[in-house]
């Protein structure tokens, strides 16, 4: 994963005014979890900017005051109508403890299906990879060339590096290829002239 820098300023005041007032500030309020401490803080909502817009995955490098911490983002909370972002959580990694993160997927090569005039469907935009952080890389790649017309590409199939693990269902469909009108006048013309 690629590493992002992030300062935060420590915070004494809590609760929906404190919050408030930080959100009027341009201050995103947020939680560092992890190995038995919780901590408070505010980062600038131009400093995250390019961590919450990024199609990628990142590591965090958090400097809060005197201590830094590596962590990746585990939830952000948004406003339902005007989309401003209210809150991060942050869960702090280690080394030594595996850390489970959803990563983009991304679709490789020209399917089959498509080809045969079908329309190919991203079902799931993430999956959940589970391992040690420096080992989980930026998105999941998928070669789907050999997906074929009304076929689905499930969990199962999608194979990740030694040592990562995915916690999706590997029933969940992950992409497919569905039969477009015109895909299926071109495969019943086909069958007639078989027939002939």
């Amino acid at each position: 994963m690629k590493t992002f820098e992030l300062v935060g300023t420590p915070r004494s005041e809590y609760g929906k005014k404190a919050a408030k007032n930080f959100r009027h500030e341009n201050l995103v309020p947020c939680n560092l979890y992890g190995n038995g401490e919780n901590v408070t803080f505010t980062v600038t909502v131009d400093d995250v900017r390019k961590l919450i817009y990024c199609p990628d995955t990142m590591v965090v490098e958090l400097t809060i005051g005197e201590t830094k911490k590596m962590a990746v983002v585990k939830e952000l909370q948004f406003h339902p109508v005007s989309e401003q972002l209210l809150h991060i959580d942050f869960l702090e990694v280690t080394e030594n403890k595996p850390v489970t993160v959803a990563i983009p997927v991304q679709l490789q090569g020209h399917a089959e299906g498509v080809k045969a005039g079908g329309k190919l469907s991203l079902e799931m935009r993430k999956l959940k990879v589970n391992g040690i952080y420096t080992q989980i890389p930026n998105r999941v790649e998928i070669d789907i060339t050999d997906l074929g017309l009304g076929k689905k590409l499930y969990v199962g199939a999608v194979k990740v590096a030694e040592g990562l693990k995915l916690m999706n269902p590997a029933d969940a469909c992950v992409a497919r290829v569905k039969a477009t009108r015109a895909s299926q006048q071109a495969a019943a013309a086909e069958t007639k002239g078989k027939k002939k």
